[in-house]
């Protein structure tokens, strides 16, 4: 069977037609010969195209559908429906004889209404018991037989029989192949009816052919009626026109010589997501042959010559590697404008002018199913097989299928080592996009942006390329001006983190890092989590799970960098002097973070990632010395085990420090709505639990003995108290307090009272010892020390 690209609107008028023909012969049945006891039974077809009725071979019947024989009464006060230009009564209903006729049971009462007539039931049988009955065809009188057919034959229109014209009708066509019917399509290029379907040769089946059609029939009693039927109907998407089905000689691949090896190909191949293999698999177990030839006026030609009496094919080694050389030189179309006699090879061309040119197009499916061996078998660099095939989840049908069967037929393995296949992209509330609805998303305007820059802004290609690892493509994903909207806020939260990550480097060099083993635990944490984050998005990438790179960026930079690191990493920064050990060491993770986050984000966030790299305040430096001008020069990050293996007890211990943070900032803001403090600097925060080995910790880190790992930076407060005892003079002090269960298991009471000392007006810390330094009574001890040792910028005299 021919395919074409087709469309199905709906409100295709059809002239549809109720026919009955003649029984000629029937099986047994349990009472008897059928034909015996109704000697004018005739089995009643429906069909919207009539124009096919000279090309039936049978009619079809569901095996377990049950069947009645009726008699057809128009009986006084039983009125025959009016007729007009929707609906006409045939000639056979008109003559007032009788009549019986076979119709599934179920659709007695409503072909009784449709017709205007009574319908006795007689006798019912299965549909099995129909097989194998004859019957004369109405315009030819061949015999032809009722066969069963599929589960398309239903009670939900027509008689329940079904008219079978193989050669115009998928369904119709397999059905003969079962039976061995004869494949008839008496219908040419043009649309017009062959010399084979005899008195209505020349005519067009979609135009005076359908009605002559209809009116033969009609003379000859078949007809019992006729009506206009609106549905929806195959239109070509070019010429906006009704299309016709035919089956035509074609050119067949088969694939039952190869259909396990490429089986055994699908194991093989990695597919994303893994169900893909499912799908591929059934559609390649059980894919019939492959059509490869189309009747189309562009495309790859098919090389074959035919013989100009007989029309025998001419197509072997030599004529195909003659051909070869020519279109390698000049291209497909010399196929074309080059004569047969210079097409043939020398052997024919003493006879090409008993030959000419076959006119028949390659399947679009082949030619691209065959890509694999123009790109991977000739271009310099690059390997077979293909690392990866991309493409939509319909692919499976097409391009996948195409690509596997060409390549294990030639070469006896899969062109490819890993599919990716993805849905399709719907608006924000999942509705396909069209133009007529006014809701597609044009990508060059959602990067440039429209006319109205408020109502449509430029968003730039970073933004939309974050969308799309964002969503799992696996599934159908939805974008729109909301979804933008969102997209660019996480983004501008990125570039935030990265622009404070840049500010707080400028004035550091290799040469100022600090050694993983100086660094503080709080330091050694952070590149643990930063290594895991590098690790689990490399994992990701190879794995082309694009989305979940974006959600392991959005919580790292959001949550561990932004509302913890950044957040504690700012006193060290801003307060401590410029070439301190506090900043230095802060400053050397930060570095860190910085060439890393920007390498992974790279492919994703280019435009992003080397507008980063251009601003680098240092140079980074290869393993072979040489410069990484740009960020994609850099390479991928370096696996760190030494950063990895921080301690597990040590990444449990500090997964419960911030779970405390959490809850001690829970009590601040209660304590700062009730008007006690205003910033966290301003409190003092108590700790007490009853275990014994988390209290010791607490202990310790209240007293570490570098600074950033004390327990009042973690939270920002001014002071941190762990207290052995719930003593109630003690308690009745603290003004705010809650109790809190630390990863289920650890009880913590925390409390919050008004921090001791002064403010510092250099860190705004307080402390008892602001007030103490006569030089600068306004400071605390820890910026005093800074003051002291750091000279002051030199000033402009002022007069």
């Amino acid at each position: 069977m021919c395919s074409f690209l087709m469309q199905y609107p709906e409100g295709h008028v059809s002239r549809s037609i109720y026919a009955i023909f003649r029984i000629l012969s029937a099986p047994p049945t349990s009472d008897g010969l059928l034909k015996e006891f109704f000697p004018d039974l005739c089995l009643a077809i429906w069909t919207t195209t009539p124009w096919t009725v000279p090309a039936n071979a049978a009619v079809a019947v569901n095996a377990k559908l049950q069947y009645a024989v009726v008699e057809v009464q128009s009986l006084e006060g039983v009125s025959v429906i009016p007729e007009n230009k929707e609906k006409r009564i045939g000639n056979v209903l008109k003559e007032q004889k009788k009549l019986f006729i076979i119709v599934a049971s179920d659709l007695v009462p409503t072909l009784e209404a449709k017709w205007g007539t009574k319908l006795v039931v007689k006798k019912t049988l299965l549909g099995s018991d129909l097989e194998n009955c004859r019957y004369a065809h109405p315009i030819d009188n061949r015999e032809c037989p009722v066969v069963i057919g599929g589960d398309y034959i239903t009670t939900e229109s027509g008689t329940g029989l079904v008219h079978t014209a193989p050669g115009h009708g998928q369904e119709d066509f397999v059905t003969a192949l079962k039976y061995g019917l004869p494949i008839l399509s008496p219908v040419d290029d043009d649309g017009k009816f062959t010399e084979e379907a005899g008195r209505f040769g020349g005519l067009h089946v979609l135009g005076d052919g359908n009605g002559a059609v209809v009116n033969y029939l009609d003379e000859q009693m078949s007809i019992i009626m006729e009506e206009s039927y609106k549905h929806k109907y195959p239109y070509d998407w070019r010429t906006k026109k009704p299309t016709i089905f035919r089956a035509t000689e074609q050119w067949f691949a088969s694939v039952e010589g190869f259909r396990q090896a490429a089986m055994d190909a699908i194991g093989q191949v990695k597919w994303i997501p893994p169900q893909a293999v499912n799908r591929i698999s059934a559609m390649t177990s059980s894919r019939s042959d492959w059509c490869i030839s189309r009747q189309r006026t562009w495309g790859v030609p098919i090389p074959v010559f035919y013989h100009v009496e007989s029309k025998e094919p001419l197509m072997n080694g030599e004529t195909i590697d003659h051909i070869k050389s020519i279109i390698s030189q000049k291209g497909s179309d010399a196929w074309w404008y080059m004569t047969v006699e210079d097409l043939l090879p020398d052997k024919y061309r003493a006879k090409a002018s008993d030959y000419e040119k076959g006119t028949d197009t390659m399947d679009v499916w082949f030619d691209s199913g065959s890509s694999w061996a123009a790109v991977l078998g000739k271009r310099n660099g690059l390997g077979f097989p293909a690392d990866l095939y991309l493409e939509g989840t319909d692919q499976h049908r097409g391009w996948f299928q195409s690509s596997l069967l060409t390549c294990i037929a030639t070469k006896g393995k899969s062109p490819y080592s890993s599919v990716v296949t993805h849905g399709f992209v719907l608006d924000e509330k999942g509705s396909k996009m069209s133009k007529s609805l006014g809701n597609v998303v044009d990508p060059h305007k959602a990067i440039e942006g429209g006319k109205n820059q408020k109502e449509a802004p430029a968003y730039g290609a970073d933004v939309l390329r974050l969308w799309v690892s964002s969503v799992d493509y696996t599934g159908d994903v939805l974008i729109g001006p909301q979804v933008l909207r969102q997209m660019s806020d996480i983004y501008r939260k990125l570039r935030g983190t990265l622009r404070f990550l840049l500010a707080n480097l400028h004035d550091w060099s290799v040469g100022n890092s600090v050694s993983y083993d100086d660094l503080p635990i709080i330091d050694q944490y952070a590149l643990f989590q930063l290594e895991n984050v590098v690790k689990n998005i490399k994992e990701s990438y190879e794995n082309y799970q694009f989305f979940k790179i974006f959600q392991i960026i959005q919580r790292f930079v959001i949550v561990d960098l932004s509302n913890f690191y950044f957040d504690v990493a700012k006193d060290r920064l801003y307060v401590g002097g410029t070439t301190s050990f506090t900043r230095r060491s802060c400053q050397t993770v930060l570095s860190a973070h910085l060439l890393s986050i920007v390498r992974v984000i790279a492919p994703i966030l280019p435009h992003l990632a080397e507008d980063v790299w251009q601003n680098l305040p240092f140079q980074y430096t290869l393993e072979d010395g040489s410069t990484a001008e740009f960020v994609f020069e850099s390479k991928w990050p370096m696996l760190n085990e030494r950063w990895l293996a921080f301690p597990v007890e040590e990444i449990d211990f500090w997964e419960k420090i911030l779970e405390l943070r959490t809850e001690v900032n829970k009590v601040l803001e209660v304590a700062r709505t009730g008007k006690l403090i205003g910033s966290s600097l301003e409190a003092k925060v108590y700790l007490h639990t009853g275990d014994a080995s988390l209290a010791s910790r607490l202990h310790e880190m209240c007293a570490a003995k570098t600074e950033a790992d004390t327990l009042q930076r973690i939270f920002i407060t001014s002071q941190v108290e762990v207290i052995p005892s719930m003593a109630i003079e003690l308690i009745e002090k603290i003004p705010y307090s809650g109790e809190y269960l630390i990863q289920q298991k650890d009880r913590v009471w925390i409390g919050v009272s008004y921090a001791e000392g002064l403010k510092c007006e250099r860190c705004w810390n307080y402390s008892p010892q602001v007030g103490s330094f006569v030089e600068h009574p306004t400071l605390c001890g820890r910026c005093y020390n800074v003051i002291a040792v750091q000279p002051l910028p030199s000033m402009a005299a002022v007069s």
